[in-house]
Order: structure tokens, then sequence, then C-alpha cells
């Protein structure tokens, strides 16, 4: 462990006290223009702002000033292990997450479905977002068409809309390493990147990666928009401590996405069954309900305040933002002893992807002290009495709020 997780297994104290994390995904933003509104600004937010007024806020950086972090090393900042340490791919986290079992030597990458014009130039990174349906249709056609190479098990998984998982198995043989280069270039406009290996262990799966492309491409000839494949996230079988130990927590995750599940699931947390559809609020207000009594840490994550972002789509945030408002009183109704109200990173629609921008913190307990923020937006977090912190600062602040921490020292 590292020393923080260290000190805070030895100080943590089991009580009956219950918090509550929610992570609203790539919820911190930009203003289209100079001086203008955020889309948490620009929201129509009253439950926030109430709550914000009960509550103290700040900053959070989930890696380090500057550096615009993924969704796993972001999570695992908030969960309380230093992302620097504690390095997972993209592709571990989906394959856990859909309860792919990875063995050792075995070589999990996250899939995009893709959308490829003219001399192979990626015109869309998601595909246009197809439906879960159109997804498995299309991975039927590939486990057909790509059932090994050069002897190689393949296996591909649907994971949803645009995303994939495919796991190169060891065979047998010598492990399969994961240090390579996307062949995701992250941007439109360009052509697919060619897997390179960065030492020799990850020369062959490099090779199967390469292969895999080619063969998926000609697969998806007659394709009109799902008719390419990106890769990034290369994962072996990664190891953390248990969030459970480290923190003397009875831990749930509630989430619909596969690769949200899968890191809470690595980390030590139960998953819990959501009903409805992918990222169905309803259905995971009710899982939270259903479940109150037998857990003392629920993290609560929403997505599609990321995915709207991804998108561009300003007003769309902002109205996924009001959706998650009209919701809040239900999971106050709980009164959960500390509650967060928190993003893994922040994704502005004027961008179109992740930044390395601050997201706004919220926490609400009963042992706060006063402060000047007023709403759950990006200024008024400035005004906040817990400043600018450190991802890994959430878990021990909620702790003490809680009061699950002992003394340090005499």
């Amino acid at each position: 462990m590292s020393d923080l997780l260290d000190t805070i297994r030895d100080l943590a104290k089991p009580t009956d006290s219950k918090i509550l994390m929610v992570v609203l995904d790539g919820i911190g933003g930009l203003p289209l223009e100079t001086n203008g509104d955020t889309e948490l600004a620009a929201a129509n937010t009253p439950n926030l702002d109430a709550l914000a007024a009960q509550s103290q806020l700040g900053q959070i950086e989930l890696v380090g000033a500057g550096i615009t972090p993924g969704s796993g090393p972001g999570h695992l900042s908030l969960f309380g292990y230093d992302p620097l340490k504690y390095i997972v791919g993209r592709g571990a986290l989906s394959a856990v997450g859909i309860g792919v079992k990875l063995g050792a030597g075995d070589v999990a990458v996250r899939g995009n479905f893709a959308t490829l014009g003219e001399g192979r130039i990626v015109q869309d990174r998601r595909a246009g977002r197809p439906s879960d349906e159109k997804n498995a249709e299309i991975v039927t056609k590939l486990k057909a068409a790509i059932p090994d190479i050069d002897g190689t098990p393949v296996e591909i998984y649907t994971e949803s809309e645009h995303r994939f998982v495919v796991v190169f198995r060891a065979n047998g043989g010598s492990p399969l390493g994961a240090n390579l280069s996307d062949v995701d270039p992250q941007a439109t406009g360009v052509p697919p990147m060619t897997a390179q290996a960065h030492d020799d262990a990850s020369q062959k799966t490099a090779d199967l990666v390469n292969a895999f492309v080619q063969r998926a491409e000609t697969a998806l000839k007659d394709e009109t928009q799902v008719n390419g494949v990106l890769f990034r996230g290369y994962s072996d079988v990664p190891h953390f401590p248990s969030f459970d130990a480290a923190y003397q927590l009875k831990a749930a995750c509630i989430a619909s996405y596969p690769m949200y599940k899968g890191l809470a699931s690595l980390v030590g947390m139960d998953v819990l069954t959501v009903e409805g559809e992918e990222d169905a609020l309803d259905g995971k207000v009710q899982a939270l309900r259903d479940n109150w009594s037998k857990y003392d840490f629920f993290y609560f994550h929403v997505k599609k305040t990321d995915s709207t972002g991804e998108d561009g789509d300003f007003k769309a945030k902002v109205k996924k933002i009001e959706l998650f408002d009209a919701l809040l009183p239900q999971l106050l109704a709980l009164n959960p002893d500390v509650i967060a109200i928190v993003g893994d990173h922040s994704t502005p629609s004027k961008l179109a992807t992740h930044s390395w921008h601050p997201v706004p913190l919220l926490i609400r307990s009963n042992y706060g002290r006063r402060d000047l923020a007023q709403r759950y937006t990006e200024d008024e977090a400035l005004k906040g009495s817990l400043g600018l912190r450190k991802g890994t600062d959430l878990m021990p602040l909620l702790m003490a709020n809680a009061l699950k921490l002992n003394k340090y020292g005499a």
C-alpha cells in the first residue's frame, strides 16, 4: 500500500455512519464564450444550490496540475489510490466490468467502433454511437471473421454503444506484454495509428493488434458507418489493495457502464445490480434504496454528463445536469451522514474531450465549517473552504467527516 493508504488503514474504525460519493462523470466544463457560463452555471439546479448552501466546497485535481486524467486514473484518485502508482489500462477495467476473467499473460484492450472514410481517415471515433443491438451484430460478425490470429485465441465482447473489448489469450505460451502504443488517434481527420511495442515482451501483442485491425476492416467493408476499429488501454491482470481493508468500510458500487463496475470490482467493492436501461438514473436510485441498510459506503456513478460533453453538446450536458438535480432529493431523503458530489475529470463541451481543469467538489456533513459558496459550480467552488485538493485527499476527508478516523499520534 502507499503511505497514505497505510496510514488510513491504521486510523480507520468501523461506525454506523454512511457515506455517499456521487461521481458526476466529466462534470467540469468551460464557457463557450469568454466570461460566459459553464454547463453547471447555466443549468437550473435548485436542489444542488440548496445543498451547496449547507455544504463545504472546493476543487480537486485528480492527477496533477495541467494533466488531463482518463476515467480510470480519475476514479482511482477519488478512491484514494495514487494514480501515478496504481496503473491499470482501460481494457482490464472494461473486461472485468462485463465479467471476463483474465489469466496470467492475457492482454485485454478497449475498442471503439469507428467510421472511416476514404484513405482510412477517421470521420467519427464513435461511429455515431450505434445502438447496443448494432454493437452486438458487429461483434458477432467479427467473432466469425477473427476467431484467432496465428494460433493466438481472440475473444471479442460487446460493451455498449461504440465500445467493445478484445482479449488476446496467452494460450499456454509466453505471456503477452501490454506496453504498446494506441491505435486510436483520439482525433478525426487522420488515419488510425499503427500499434508500436515499447518493449520486446509486447512485440507479439502489437503484431496481434495490427493484424486484428486489418482483418476487422476487411470484415466490415460493407458497413457504411461501423467500418473500423480503434484500440487503446491495453492491460494485463491488475492488482490493488482492498478498499474495504484500507478504510474499514463495506462498500458498494452503483454504476451501469462496465468500465466503472470493473474498477470498483478490482478495488473490492460489491457491484450492485441496476435495473433498467444503461445509465437509467431511476434504476440506480432504486438500487441505492434497496441496499441502503447493507453497506456503509456507496459509489454512485452518473455517466451522461460526460457523454454529452464528449459529443460537444453544451445544451445536452446542461439538460443531464438538470436531470440529476431533479433526482437529488431522493438521494438526500436517505439521510447520508456524509454526501460528496464530485467528478472524475472535466469534459467541457467546448473541447469535446477530457481536460486538465479541476472539478468542483461538494461535501456535506454535520461537521463542516462555514462556507461562502452558494451553488455547485466552478466559480462558486473557488470560494469554498476546502480549497484546491488532490484527488487522493477526498477519501480521508469523507472518512473524517463520517467520524471514521481515530487520532493520529499521541
